[in-house]
């Protein structure tokens, strides 16, 4: 079987008191869904403030603010797209085999999975390694690591990938949900700019942290 998550790198968190945080090992991927506790939400806020968290050359943007929470949220709040360092990871559970973003892959490049389908018919995500995606035909062949000869690669059809992208696009929004609940709790005075931020972060329509009904 195919598997197909969403899937955020973990920031360090040495010395994080501003809200409760899991146990996570820093750098490994966390999979991003509705069922996800507090604690690992916190753990996803944190990872995606972290990667926002520096000021460009050219930044324009209004001055940092002197708290710490208001200097750990500035980059997320104020950048038009923010970066969270991930992507899809893609797992063969009959073979093992195992594709992870690569670095410098954030996961509002989700999307160009769409290109493999319907455009282009491939695409690349990071580096160290290296993945790439491509169609052939009606089958899309994953490679691992296409700087690496050999790499193990993981086939499947059009019609699958078209589905698994579908399940990973609700496990974000399912993911935007719960985050805005915990963002209602932990963070009240800035819940729906974090939120909203967060659903950027993640390519996914503002509406997506709209509170359901």
């Amino acid at each position: 079987m195919i598997v197909l998550q969403p899937v955020l790198e973990v920031q360090a968190r040495d010395g994080f008191t501003l809200w409760p945080v899991a146990e996570l090992r820093p750098y490994s991927f966390l999979a991003l869904g509705g069922a996800l506790g507090p604690a690992e939400v916190g753990t996803a806020v944190l990872s995606i403030a972290a990667c926002n968290d520096f000021d460009p050359d050219d930044d324009d943007r209004s001055a940092r603010p002197a708290d710490p929470l208001g200097v750990l949220l500035h980059g997320l709040l104020t950048r038009t797209v923010p970066f969270a360092s991930g992507g899809l990871r893609m797992a063969d559970t009959a073979t093992g085999i195992t594709l992870l973003p690569g670095c410098c892959n954030g996961l509002e490049e989700w999307r160009d999975w769409d290109e493999v389908v319907d455009g282009d018919g491939w695409a690349t995500f990071g580096h160290d390694p290296s993945p790439l995606a491509e169609r052939l035909g009606s089958t899309v062949r994953s490679t691992v690591d296409a700087e690496q000869d050999g790499s193990p690669v993981i086939e499947l059809s059009v019609t699958e990938l078209r589905r698994l992208l579908s399940d990973a696009e609700r496990d974000m929004t399912d993911f935007i949900q719960v985050a805005g609940a915990w963002a209602a709790r932990h963070l009240p005075d800035h819940a729906a700019p974090v939120t909203a931020a967060l659903a950027r972060a993640l390519a996914l329509p503002v509406s997506a942290a709209a509170p359901k009904s």
